[in-house]
């Protein structure tokens, strides 16, 4: 078996790269993907350069791994810029970075695809042959270090037999209790907690905001257009920056997974009127993911509704058993969401920087068991109406 780094995902074609990657999540696709590079979201210029890692046993492809060559830290949801400083007072280059991750997406995920007929000793055999290949690429592009974002649980192994250095972090998902619908949700809340979910949502509807959730399937290239650019407008006034991504690959991505992309859209009066607000989802068939949001006016409630509870009753209506409204926010708990692990690898190169990178995820790690625990003592729900308080997705 031989390694080989790629500068594009389409040098692997669709065909092949689908049959690594079992069942629906949707960031490992090649559609997803694809999308990214083809819209020049993710590309040189952008700081993220494909080199996409992959293993063949002679001709048959064996393993993949989506793989970007860093000249920076945006984007990525795990913060390292604390290492980039400290690499910078020591008068060391600390770019360029190896990054095994989906661009813009933290979500929690496969970050190596198998072929099927593979075992789970020859996927050991198979991951020693990609650390060695990582090992090999830093040395020659004189990179300082190599990053996995956000891997399965299933996947921790591979990472921990060869010795990377694991960090936590928390995330705020919600669990599906079976829930039959949102009311029946809001019942497990105490009454407290309970009236003030109410009275937000009402403030919405005291606007006659009227709100609904549609796939990419059923939305029209305008409707994206009109999405593109309350997001853009919503990110620029934040941050005074353009987005991440550009109108193409919405455009694209609604066409590669017109099932799995779906948009929560808000509209006065009239569902049949101009879209004011709108939040981008995207599904497999267990989770619900939360992604991008924009709007063109600022009512008090509107991002909680459109970008949590709308995907909430969506979620209960399909039976999907998890939320994942993305990073941060410990605002979420209030809400029902539950704070959770997650994890990430790194491999430094060099010795007493690695040596102090161990140190310190030793210590953030029993941080964050602590964050989490304390995180789960506010949320809103009676006294035994919760079964996920120890539900870490390090042990998915």
């Amino acid at each position: 078996m031989h390694a080989e780094f790629l500068g594009s995902i389409r040098e692997i074609g669709e065909t092949e790269w689908r049959k690594l990657w079992p069942g629906d999540y949707p960031f490992t696709q090649f559609g997803f993907l694809d999308a990214l590079e083809s819209s020049q979201s993710v590309c040189k210029l952008t700081g993220w350069q494909p080199c996409h890692l992959i293993v063949r046993e002679g001709d048959a492809l064996v393993a993949a791994m989506p793989l970007y060559e860093k000249n920076h830290s945006y984007g990525e949801y795990v913060f390292d810029w604390g290492w980039a400083d400290a690499y910078h007072r020591a008068g060391i280059e600390y770019y360029p970075k190896l990054l095994n991750a989906i661009p813009f997406t933290p979500a929690t995920g496969p970050r190596i695809g198998f072929a099927a007929h593979t075992s789970e000793q020859q996927q050991i055999t198979i991951f020693e042959i990609i650390s060695t290949a990582i090992t090999q690429r830093l040395e020659h592009i004189n990179g300082s270090t190599f990053h996995s974002l956000f891997p399965a649980g299933k996947q921790r192994k591979f990472f921990n037999k060869q010795n990377y250095t694991e960090r936590h972090g928390c995330q705020f998902h919600w669990f599906n209790q079976n829930y039959t619908d949102f009311d029946d949700f809001l019942s497990r809340f105490n009454s407290r907690k309970r009236k003030a979910l109410k009275k937000e949502r009402q403030k919405v509807n005291e606007q006659n905001l009227l709100l609904q959730m549609r796939s990419a399937a059923e939305l029209s290239e305008e409707e994206w257009q009109v999405f593109y650019a309350l997001y853009h407008r919503t990110y620029f006034k934040r941050s005074g920056r353009q987005g991440y991504l550009n109108k193409a690959f919405f455009m694209t991505l609604a066409h590669a997974l017109p099932q799995q992309v779906l948009l929560a859209t808000a509209h006065q009066d009239s569902l049949d009127n101009e879209m004011l607000a709108a939040a981008l989802y995207l599904r497999d068939s267990e989770t619900l993911y939360g992604r991008y949001w924009g709007t063109k006016i600022d009512v008090d409630g509107l991002h909680f509704e459109t970008c949590y509870y709308q995907g909430i009753e969506y979620a209960i209506k399909q039976g999907l058993k998890r939320f994942d409204p993305g990073a941060q926010g410990e605002h979420k708990i209030q809400r029902g969401f539950t704070p959770i692990k997650t994890c990430s690898f790194h491999y430094v190169v060099h010795p007493a920087f690695r040596e102090a990178v161990v140190n310190f995820a030793e210590q953030e790690r029993q941080q964050t068991a602590e964050y989490c625990a304390d995180g789960r003592n506010y949320l809103p729900f009676r006294e035994g109406e919760v079964g996920v308080t120890e539900r870490i997705l390090l042990d998915e």
